[in-house]
This record gives C-alpha cells, sequence and structure tokens, in this order.
C-alpha cells in the first residue's frame, strides 16, 4: 500500500521517543534525523524534507513539549500537523461555475491514466447528481477516443467527439451542446505527450485562451515520484493549474509526490486515485492521509466507503436476522461479498485505528475470503440455509468440491456457531436490559488461533 515503507520507518523512530519516558532535545533531533531520512527514501523533496523536520523540531524542543506528562505524544501529534499542513491543511473541493457548465481541463503526460480518471471523476460527479460530459480532445493517440466512450459508457456519462477536428473547436462545440442538453459539468480529455514540449502546451494553452476554463487538473502517476513533482512544477509554471489528481495510490508508491507537490507548486491535491475501478477516486484528505502515514488509520473515509459501497438494504436483513439468531452460510457469503466491495483487505485494515501500523508483520493473503465462499459454494442449498445437516460425509464432500481441506470447512462452521452463540447471547442480555458485549469480528473470514485471518 502507499506510504507503506514510511510509516513503518516513521512508527520505529517515535517508538524509540516512546521508550524514553522524558525526552531532551538530543532526542528529539536524533528522532528527527531518522524522520527526514525515511521521507528522503520515500523519495519526498529534498528541500521539503530538510523544511519539514526543521518546522517539527522548532515547535518540540519547546519547553512546553519536553517537561509534559507525554512528550513522546506531544512529538508526535506536530509531526501529525506539520505532514497534514504539508499535503494542504484541508480538503480543496472544485471550483464550480456560477454559471453552467463548469469547465474542467485534465491535462497530464501519456500513461498517467488521464482519460481513466477523467471517466473517474465523471462517475464521481454524477453520485453528487451533476450530469457531465465527457470530451474526446485528444486526436493523436491511437484509440485514445475510443478509450474514453468505452469507459464513458461505464460510468454512464455520455462523451462528445468530432473525430479528428482541432481540439480548441470540439471543445467549444462540447460546451454548446452541453447548454443544450443541461450538463452541467464538462470534463475535456486533452492530449498528452511522453515527455513535455512546445506543441503540447501551445495546444493547452490555445484551449485555455479560447474556453473559460474553470479547473484545470494535472493528473500525475505517483508511481514516479519526484518526476511526478517536477512534471506537476512545470506544468504549473506554463499553465497555471488549480489542482493535482494523483493516481496509483493503492500501490507500492512511495509517497514522495503526495507530500511535495503541494510544497513545491502550491496546488493542492484535490483528489486520488486508490485503485482500477472507476469508483476507485477519492477526494484528497490532507488530515485523514497524514493519520494513515502515521499509522492511526482513517476513520472518516473508511465510514464513506461504506456508505458508498455496502448494501444499505442487505446489512439491515442480516442485523435481522443476527438478532433473531437465524444467521445462516448464505448471509456468511452475502458478507464476504460486501467485505470484497470495500476493496482490498489490507487497505480497509489500515484505516482502522491502532492496526495500521501493525500490517508489516501480518500476512495477508486476500484470497482467503475467495477460499472461504468457494466453501459455501460447494455446500448445497440445504446445507447452507440448515448449517446443522453438515456431517462428517458432507464435510468431506465440501472440502472436496471446493479444493479446500476439511480442517478449514470446520474452522468456517465453527465460526458461524460462535457467530451465532455471541447472538443468543447479546439478545438475552438486550432482553434482561444488562451491559450489551462488544461484538468483535461479526461474520468475517473463519479466524486462525492467533484471532486473525487464516494465514496470518
Amino acid at each position: 500500500m502507499a506510504f507503506e515503507g514510511l510509516s513503518e520507518k516513521l512508527s520505529k523512530a517515535f517508538k524509540k521517543l516512546k521508550n524514553k519516558g522524558k525526552l531532551t532535545e538530543a532526542d528529539v533531533k536524533e528522532a528527527m534525523r531518522e524522520v527526514r531520512l525515511a521521507l528522503l527514501e520515500a523519495d519526498v523533496n529534498y528541500k521539503v524534507a530538510k523544511d519539514f523536520t526543521k518546522k517539527v523540531t522548532e515547535r518540540a524542543v519547546g519547553s512546553n513539549v519536553l517537561e509534559s506528562l507525554t512528550p513522546a505524544q506531544m512529538v508526535i501529534k506536530i509531526v501529525n500537523e506539520e505532514l497534514t499542513a504539508l499535503m494542504g491543511s484541508e480538503n480543496s473541493r472544485l471550483n464550480f461555475s456560477s454559471k453552467p457548465p463548469t469547465v474542467i481541463m485534465m491535462c497530464g503526460l501519456q500513461g498517467a491514466g488521464k482519460t481513466t480518471h477523467a471517466a473517474k471523476l465523471a462517475l464521481h460527479l454524477k453520485k453528487q447528481n451533476h450530469r457531465p460530459l465527457l470530451v474526446a480532445c485528444d486526436i493523436y493517440r491511437p484509440a485514445a477516443i475510443e478509450q474514453l466512450k468505452v469507459v464513458g459508457e461505464k460510468a454512464g456519462t455520455p462523451v462528445f467527439e468530432m473525430g479528428q477536428e482541432n481540439p480548441v473547436k470540439i471543445a467549444k462545440e462540447a460546451i454548446k451542446r452541453a447548454k443544450d442538453y443541461g450538463n452541467d459539468i464538462v470534463i475535456l480529455d486533452t492530449a498528452g505527450r511522453l515527455h513535455i514540449d512546445e506543441a503540447l502546451m501551445t495546444e493547452l494553452k490555445n484551449i485555455k485562451a479560447e474556453v473559460k476554463v474553470d479547473e484545470i487538473l494535472l493528473v500525475i502517476d505517483s508511481m514516479t515520484g519526484q518526476d511526478a513533482v517536477n512534471v506537476a512544477k512545470t506544468f504549473n509554471e506554463l499553465l497555471d493549474i488549480t489542482g493535482v489528481i494523483l493516481t496509483k495510490l493503492d500501490g507500492d508508491t512511495r509517497g514522495g509526490a503526495a507530500l511535495s507537490v503541494k510544497e513545491v507548486t502550491g496546488r493542492p491535491i484535490k483528489f486520488s486515485g486508490t485503485g482500477e475501478k472507476l469508483e476507485d477516486l477519492e477526494a484528497f484528505h490532507p488530515d485523514r492521509m497524514a493519520s494513515r502515514i502515521l499509522g492511526m488509520g482513517d476513520v472518516l473515509t473508511l465510514i464513506e466507503e461504506a456508505e458508498q459501497k455496502l448494501d444499505a438494504k442487505k446489512a439491515e436483513q442480516l442485523a435481522d436476522k443476527m438478532l433473531k439468531n437465524k444467521m445462516d452460510f448464505n448471509d456468511l457469503y452475502d458478507q464476504f461479498e460486501q467485505i470484497q466491495n470495500m476493496g482490498p483487505l489490507k487497505g480497509l485494515l489500515s484505516k482502522i485505528p491502532g492496526i495500521g501500523n501493525k500490517l508489516d508483520d501480518v500476512d495477508i493473503n486476500e484470497r482467503q475470503i475467495d477460499w472461504c465462499k468457494a466453501i459455501i459454494l460447494s455446500m448445497t442449498k440445504e446445507e447452507r440455509a440448515k448449517p446443522s445437516l453438515i456431517n462428517p460425509s458432507r464435510k468431506k464432500r465440501i472440502a472436496a468440491g471446493s479444493g479446500r481441506s476439511v480442517e478449514e470447512v470446520n474452522r468456517l462452521i465453527k465460526q458461524l456457531e460462535q457467530t451465532q452463540k455471541m447472538m443468543k447471547q447479546f439478545t438475552s442480555k438486550a432482553k434482561r436490559g444488562k451491559r450489551m458485549p462488544n461484538l468483535p469480528g461479526l461474520g468475517g473470514p473463519p479466524m486462525g488461533g492467533n484471532g486473525g485471518f487464516p494465514g496470518f
């Protein structure tokens, strides 16, 4: 995941501080040296890393910090605040025109994911009850127009194109079309190059000069690290961009671009691409990202994702069945589906406070849920609805049918039984007006002996 290496190194640096009870100025400076090295290894711009640690050190060596009851926590709090400030302090929203349509020009180098993220942005805005129109202004790259049509269809958004016509004319005609058909947002997918050249910039400047553009969003690949920051700096100097979309923040990027781009360009990161699906676009929240980097989790984003991706009706039905102690394997299968809809398991767990910085020592196999689903699908309809039917011979048949072991089948059955037993206790205590018990891991994948997912 993004920032994994940086999070691990920062965690180790702060662990040394926590072990010391009372801090000296030398302790803080030593920790900041490690922080600076961690930032540089994460491909953060050298000047940005140096200025960052200088600001933290100046704040952290004050007497009110060193003489506090928990100086290590105070230092971490300062680092969190400075990280947030480094990435922009607060979420930067899109600038909408007071007189529709709002025109958003997407720009960037070839291969950064500009066309895909134009569709992702369209879908994101559509969920907010806007009516976007995608416009094919890339007339050079082979199949660029066709690609935009494909992703536009997946996003449920119309695509305007005029073949190989002049991009400036295409943009103008698209705006007329948007006004006629009630589209309140126009997203221009412009051409990219393998490198920044005069022809590319001239075309983008011409579009900006001839069309009233409300937002110029630069799409950059966060995997390219400092190169991405240099690209952002050049585009900003020549075009005066209004914001950045960082792609591939779900990969093993070191995170340097996210931590450097705002400081170097003065322009905020407005969105981040967090996966290959069109739904995988997040508004960029600097404070939440800082919390993730420091292993503090990101509960707000987790809640927002749950609201968007979980089936509320199914969740309500499941809760009702659980309270009546009628949960079966069909319900467990639905829960596995819901978990997978939330995205990669490691990314999901990293947003839970207290877990993020402990994932490095854990081997999470994303296929565990698929194996559990395979076991359930190998059962008959009667067995799924009435688990008590499953005897030893049926267990062997289910194991053979799913390609898993009898032990794994037993583990899955045992977890369902434990969940049912726990819910029985829960409802019994609720009826007697007693305090409700905690509800850990309801319906999650079968638990191993160490209380984690199998294979942890």
